[in-house]
C-alpha cells in the first residue's frame, strides 16, 4: 500500500511517501511561508524525488485536527483537491494520535501529545504503546494544564511530552521528577506519523474529510459573545 500523507496542523509542513509500511522520504520545515505556498509544492518534489506519480498512490492522509484552525484547513484543502482530481480515497486523522506514533519506542511509558491551545490549555489526548502500537487512553481534547496535572500525576510510568505544546507542559509539570521532553526529531508534528495512523485503512471520499477543532475559534467565539450579549 502506497500512501501520500500531509501534515500542516501547526508551524512544520511535512509530506511522507510509505509504502507498504517502510518510509520512502519524507520532507518536513519550518519556514516563514505559508502553508498554503509551501504544502503542495512539498508534496510535488517529493514524488518527483521518489519517481512516484499521483495515480500510482493507494491512499491520502492528513491530519484533521486538533491544531490551528488555518494550517488544518489548508492540508485538509490539499487532500480535498488531490482526492477529487486524482478519484482516490483520503483518511484523516488524529494529530494527536499521528504524534503518538512518532514515539512508538517509549514502550514502557505514557505518551502525552500536547499542542498549545492558547487561553491555558492545551490540546491533548493520553496514549500507552503495546506491541510497537500507540494505544488510546483518553479521546482528544481540549483541557487546563491543571487537569492534565491531576490526571498525569497517577501514572507510575515517565511521562513523555510530544508536539509543539511539550515544552509549555515539561516546563510546567518538572516538580513531577519522571517528565521527560521528547528529543526534537521526534518531538514534532510529523506527515510519517500520520501515514503510520492511517495504514490499515481504505479511507473514503474526499465529500467525507472534515476537520476536527475540538474548540471554536477566535473569530467564531467573539460573535458569539457578541449575540448573547
Amino acid at each position: 500500500m502506497l500512501i501520500l500523507s500531509l501534515e500542516s496542523s501547526a508551524k512544520s509542513a511535512s509530506v511522507a511517501i510509505v509504502k507498504d509500511k517502510n518510509l520512502l522520504s519524507i520532507n518536513t520545515q519550518i519556514s516563514t511561508l505559508t502553508h498554503s505556498r509551501t504544502l503542495l509544492q512539498m508534496a510535488s518534489n517529493l514524488m518527483q524525488l521518489t519517481e512516484i506519480k499521483l495515480q500510482d498512490v493507494d491512499l491520502l492522509s492528513v491530519s484533521y485536527g486538533p491544531g490551528s484552525f488555518t494550517g488544518i484547513r489548508i492540508g485538509i484543502s490539499a487532500v480535498k483537491g488531490l482526492s477529487w482530481a486524482s478519484n482516490i480515497n483520503c483518511f484523516g486523522v488524529s494529530t494527536l494520535e499521528a504524534l503518538a506514533w512518532n514515539a512508538c519506542i517509549y514502550e514502557n511509558a505514557i505518551l502525552c501529545p500536547c499542542m498549545d491551545a492558547r487561553r491555558s490549555q492545551v490540546y491533548n489526548a493520553l496514549f500507552s504503546i503495546k506491541n510497537s502500537m500507540p494505544v488510546r487512553l483518553t479521546q482528544d481534547r481540549a483541557i487546563s494544564l491543571e487537569d492534565l496535572e491531576k490526571e498525569i500525576i497517577k501514572f507510575k510510568e515517565p511521562i513523555i511530552f510530544l508536539g509543539d505544546g511539550a515544552e509549555l507542559c515539561y516546563n510546567f509539570f518538572q516538580k513531577k521528577s519522571d517528565c521527560i521532553l521528547a528529543p526534537e526529531n521526534i518531538r514534532w508534528q510529523s506527515a510519517y506519523g500520520v501515514a503510520k495512523a492511517s495504514e490499515g485503512h481504505s479511507g473514503y471520499s474526499a465529500d467525507h474529510l472534515l476537520p476536527v477543532y475540538l474548540r471554536l475559534s477566535q473569530a467564531e467565539r467573539e460573535r458569539q459573545a457578541r449575540n448573547n450579549n
